[in-house]
């Protein structure tokens, strides 16, 4: 199988609305393959990345590109194992390079780009993510001390925030029970497909857990959840125009083809 990320972009600042898929990345047959997507057009003010200027080029290599080589944390860093074990990973065992890049979003504090997988069913058609939650430096202190007393399979809630002035399209995350804690966010990137599952198979049929609590890991790292509901029939993530190569499909053959 074809393993399939997105790059996104947020333009206007970190708390921006101004959020778009903006290039697409495949392994296929030992080879990367990087192209653009409508998003970059579409997104105000995003500019090619170094060394990929043309946004209508397939670009092709057999090593993975810098600009996502230097999201993964060197081997040769202290902390590289607990790294992978935060993402639930096996430091013995680690995976390939784009399903880490899918869970640890290939996230720096120096830029506003993310890296999100492309959903596609498990062995048994369900619709599974693991996401580590957003926001939580945003949170007070209650929902940070909650967070800290968690365990792996507790419950969590979700629920649409469609006033939300920075994003109306968020989905937070909350504390299981009657008395109900919002302690972040779904991921923007995953926000408009949980949406579509809320949709398609109501807020009951859709489980939320804790994966795994890391104490001691930066906060964009504590808490690792898990998603996961039947497959909706007819359910189509990533297709939405943003998500669509701007190369056309002449080339995108020629890629292929190794042509």
């Amino acid at each position: 199988m074809n393993k399939v990320v997105f790059i996104a972009w947020r333009g206007g600042g970190e708390d921006s609305g101004h959020w778009s898929p903006v290039a697409r990345l495949e392994h296929v047959a030992g080879e990367y393959r990087f192209v653009y997507t409508r998003g970059a057009r579409l997104l105000p003010g995003f500019r090619p990345f170094p060394g990929m200027p043309d946004l209508e080029e397939v670009y092709c290599s057999e090593t993975l590109f810098p600009l996502l080589a230097n999201r993964l944390l060197s081997r040769s860093r202290p902390e590289y194992q607990a790294w992978l074990r935060w993402s639930d990973f096996d430091p013995a065992n680690p995976p390939d390079p784009l399903t880490i890049l899918g869970v640890t979003e290939g996230i720096r504090q120096t830029d506003a780009l993310e890296v999100f997988p492309c959903p596609v069913p498990d062995d048994q058609g369900r619709y599974c993510s693991r996401f580590f939650l957003h926001g939580l430096r945003h949170a007070p202190a209650a929902a940070q001390a909650r967070v800290a007393a968690m365990r792996p399979e507790d419950r969590l809630e979700i629920e649409v925030e469609d006033d939300n002035r920075f994003d109306p399209r968020a989905v937070a995350v909350l504390t299981d029970g009657h008395t109900r804690l919002k302690l972040g966010y779904v991921p923007r990137y995953l926000a408009r497909d949980v949406q579509g599952l809320i949709a398609a198979r109501g807020l009951g049929g859709i489980d939320v857990r804790v994966a795994r609590v890391n104490t001691g890991a930066p906060l964009q790292m504590r808490l690792l959840c898990s998603l996961t509901t039947p497959w909706p029939k007819n359910f189509e993530p990533c297709s939405e125009e943003e998500f669509l190569p701007l190369a056309d499909e002449r080339v995108l053959d020629l890629a292929a083809s190794g042509a």
